[in-house]
């Protein structure tokens, strides 16, 4: 460093780390990290059946993969798929994260989301998800989930819920109509579209994103039907938006189109207004 004078002198420069100190905290940060990591693993359970059966190198014949991603796609699920076929519960996937931590139990439990299968015809799975998954771990549930499926043959549906704040679009009237679907699919989905194709620029995000990926790398059939909704949380008008689908399931699985309203009554939740200025 040289002063106004022209004097030379040797100054340590607080900018620069000397290779000597803080080792032991990188040591103490790394361990930190992979154990951090190993938390964030997504966790998969099979039933005893169905591990069995992998353990043998033999993988879940499944024709069709239908995931729910959010409250009002897993409630449509429960209403005019589960409610109606008998299903049995063979897989368990749990993921822990700062936001499913926030939103757990009384007690740090883990998040969760349920595979079924259904008894009538058990090459369809059916997966619910309600728990929000981090970036980081969206890879992870993609891959460890469908590396245990026969992929020969594989439909994918995905229903996913999403804010219409998040819907760009140059009439922001259209918004007004909200609900509404729209659609994403890989090149080799086949059949007609059932709603208006996703506009640019809007993308999908989160799991369906993962598994609609995942699905145009391995040339898996699958389609993305996105419902922008203005409603927060579980709602009835919202939950029959996705109603133009039972067209394309009732294809391969049995469905209920008219569950009774104590279906309906179990799986949406009512909110009511706490304050209103004219009550």
């Amino acid at each position: 460093m040289a002063t106004f004078f022209g004097e030379v002198l040797s100054v340590y420069s607080r900018a620069v780390e000397d290779d000597g100190e803080d080792v032991d905290e990188t040591e103490e940060d790394e361990q930190i990290r992979r154990e951090l990591e190993e938390k964030r693993e997504v966790q998969l359970q099979w039933s005893p059946e169905v591990s069995e059966s992998l353990k043998c190198g033999n993988k879940l014949q499944c024709s069709d993969l239908i995931v729910a991603v959010g409250h009002n796609a897993a409630r449509f699920v429960s209403v005019y798929v589960l409610n109606s076929a008998k299903r049995d519960a063979v897989g368990h996937a749990s993921v822990w994260n700062e936001r499913s931590r926030a939103v757990a139990k009384q007690n740090d439990e883990e998040s969760a989301c349920v595979i079924y299968r259904l008894k009538d015809n058990p090459s369809v799975l059916v997966c619910q998800v309600t728990d929000y998954i981090a970036e980081d771990q969206l890879f992870q549930w993609t891959e460890k989930v469908f590396s245990c499926l026969q992929q020969r043959a594989l439909n994918v549906t995905v229903l996913s819920d999403s804010s219409v704040a998040e819907y760009k679009t140059a009439d922001y009237l259209c918004c007004s109509s909200a609900p509404f679907l729209r659609s994403l699919h890989t090149k080799g989905s086949i059949g007609q579209p059932l709603c208006p194709a996703l506009e640019q620029p809007n993308i999908v995000t989160g799991l369906a994103a993962a598994v609609l990926s995942h699905c145009q790398v391995h040339c898996i059939p699958a389609v993305t039907y996105q419902c922008y909704s203005d409603v927060i949380g579980p709602d009835q008008i919202t939950m029959e938006t996705y109603k133009p689908i039972l067209s394309r399931l009732a294809k391969s699985i049995q469905l209920d189109p008219s569950p009774n309203a104590n279906a309906n009554c179990k799986f949406v939740k009512v909110t009511d207004i706490q304050s209103n200025l004219y009550i």
